[in-house]
């Protein structure tokens, strides 16, 4: 029986998967593991490279899904298809160590049931590490409390939370929120974050701002929250306003000046409420594409480790 499911999400990782899953046999030896390979849409020959170890190792089983779906959607498809008693998901590129999983499994057969891997060091540049601090210290103060400082993506979970996940369906979240918020007990595993090494990182700027506001929007309602303070900053600022030009309109015949600062306040209000059609439309299109019902992903085939095809069609 499976204990162990080593699910890796694999996006144009071509050059990193021979060594990957060199160290994977190195760290998860034995029968009691498989290896989940889900194939996010590649379009270089990271399926070729799957296909070809799959031909020669029985615990492995790779997911090819239709298109690419994202790094979210891919683990949670290869959570669906895992059947170990807890799984662990790591990252493709070896930024991750593959080390640590003997010391994660360690803590789960003691009782916990997320064990998650923290960063303690991050072997980047002076930027990202600025922004990625920050990002966790935004989601600590606004969104998760027990989110760590260092942030994580190397985690293993136990069956009941992989069931949990996998069952919730949700479509613009992450996955380590929803992990973090169904509650269930924690231990953790500091580490240093390695430099990567061969490939390059399909993490864009346009995929980060998604995943900043998924965060946000998923697991908070500071946005909202934050627009009905400037509302309500901006209606008592102009009640008194239009109290004090009435005022001294009445008492001292003012003339009606100042068609600068009327045109700086028209600017400005409709400033603030464009940003908040904006907030307000992010939940509105997410409760709407929830509404819809499409699948969280396709998957084209399922290759099992013997090299057998297992024809699966999702709807």
């Amino acid at each position: 029986m499976v204990d162990i499911s080593v699910v890796v999400p694999v996006f144009h990782n071509e050059e990193s998967l021979p060594d990957l899953t060199a160290a994977l046999e190195r760290a998860a030896p034995g029968p009691e593991f498989e290896y989940v390979f889900v194939d996010d849409g590649s379009e270089d020959g990271s399926w070729r490279v799957l296909e070809e170890y799959a031909a020669r190792e029985p615990r492995a089983r790779l997911v090819k899904l239709s298109r690419n779906f994202g790094s979210f959607t891919a683990c949670v498809a290869g959570l669906a298809h895992a059947r170990g008693r807890a799984a662990v998901l790591i990252s493709a590129d070896l930024q991750d160590p593959p080390e640590l999983i003997p010391a994660m499994v360690a803590l789960w057969r003691a009782g916990h049931e997320v064990v998650l891997a923290v960063r303690a060091e991050r072997a980047e540049g002076f930027v990202q590490r600025l922004v990625a601090g920050l990002y966790y210290r935004a989601m600590r103060r606004w969104a998760l409390p027990d989110m760590p400082v260092g942030g994580f993506d190397f985690v293993l979970i136990d069956r009941k939370v992989v069931d949990t996940v996998v069952a919730v369906k949700e479509k613009n979240t992450t996955l380590m929120g929803l992990i973090l918020w169904t509650g269930f007990r924690r231990a953790t595993i500091p580490y240093a974050r390695r430099a990567r090494e061969k490939g390059r990182s399909m993490w864009t700027l346009r995929k980060r701002l998604k995943y900043f506001i998924d965060s946000f929007v998923s697991f908070s309602y500071f946005p909202i929250r934050l627009v009905q303070l400037l509302g309500v900053l901006f209606a008592v600022a102009g009640f008194t306003h239009a109290v004090v030009v009435t005022v001294l309109r009445l008492t001292n015949n003012i003339p009606i000046q100042g068609w600068t600062a009327l045109m700086v306040v028209i600017l400005v209000m409709g400033g603030v409420q464009l940003v908040t059609l904006g907030v307000l439309g992010e939940y509105l299109w997410r409760a709407l594409d929830e509404t819809k019902r499409r699948p969280l992903f396709i998957v084209d085939r399922v290759v099992e480790g013997t090299g057998r095809e297992a024809q699966e069609r999702l709807d």
